[in-house]
């Protein structure tokens, strides 16, 4: 009871930010019940947020990449930890965009994602992006436990005013349920107490429902952009508990050869160009 109390510190907030818009008094009982709260809802949330530090010194879990082909990975364990942070189990999450082998504008060459820019465009359509609609694999053999696939992929936030309303967007999700951060996902039950979540997925696009057992490498969904999203890419990350409220991160690694062909057990560094190997041997028939 106490713990389903204190996942909503949202609400909290929201009361008091409440009071304190329609407050016509001046300072008065109602601008300090609305501080009082803004207080309880912030105090609520860094205690939850710091009950869901995981113990140091857990072995990473090894698995298969969840992508095929040539991808980048950004805000990862391998640069920082907490690499996102340790709200809603994020310690050891990972952003991941597909980015073709080529380079360049004449015919033929691989298309590239469009840039951030200052000011204009202020947005633009996810379906430019090479991620949007890139499939989805599953890191190991495991059971659906959760999944959400309504959403809409929104426009991008790559320009100064899209990404400062970002920021904006993204405080105000936190305030309400995990899906509103994740957009449409899909979180895998993938035994020992290991789940796995894929976030910011294309709205319908889900090949999976809850109760399903899938098999490591197949095919569970596509990249888009719903939720709190920049722009098309995966938010992946594995947790000791379904509930991203409760459960805290667990380190994961895979194989995979960056563009020098050399290969690598773990997760690659940010700014790294990746194409996934499977994590263990074949065996022999």
């Amino acid at each position: 009871m106490l713990v389903m109390l204190w996942k909503s510190y949202g609400l909290v907030f929201i009361v008091g930010a409440s009071c304190i818009v329609v407050n016509a008094q001046g300072i008065g009982p109602l601008w300090y019940a609305g501080m009082a709260l803004l207080i309880v809802g912030q105090v609520m949330r860094m205690t939850r947020i710091r009950a869901q530090r995981p113990p140091q010194g857990r072995e990473p879990v090894l698995l298969r990449a969840p992508t095929a082909g040539r991808w980048l990975a950004l805000n990862g364990p391998a640069t920082k930890i907490p690499s996102h942070t340790h709200s809603h189990a994020q310690t050891y999450a990972i952003d991941l965009k597909y980015v073709p082998g080529g380079s360049g504008s004449g015919e033929g060459a691989a298309p590239q994602a469009p840039p951030f820019r200052w000011l204009w465009p202020l947005a633009r359509s996810p379906r430019l992006y090479p991620t949007h609609g890139m499939p989805l694999l599953a890191p190991a053999d495991g059971v659906v436990v959760a999944t959400a696939g309504r959403q809409r992929d929104h426009l991008s936030r790559m320009s100064l005013p899209a990404f400062l309303f970002l920021y904006l967007e993204g405080f105000v999700r936190s305030l309400g349920r995990p899906r509103h951060l994740l957009g449409n996902h899909i979180v895998l039950d993938l035994g020992d107490g290991v789940y796995a979540v894929f976030a910011h997925l294309r709205r319908g696009s889900l090949r999976v429902a809850v109760g399903d057992r899938v098999t490591a490498g197949q095919e569970i969904a596509e990249c888009g952009n719903s939720g709190n999203s920049s722009e098309p890419h995966l938010h992946f990350q594995l947790m000791d508990g379904p509930d991203l409220l409760t459960a805290r991160g667990v380190p994961f690694a895979w194989r995979y050869l960056d563009d020098d062909g050399v290969e690598h057990t773990g997760v690659p560094e940010d700014g790294t160009h990746y194409v996934a190997v499977s994590p263990l041997p074949e065996r022999s028939t």
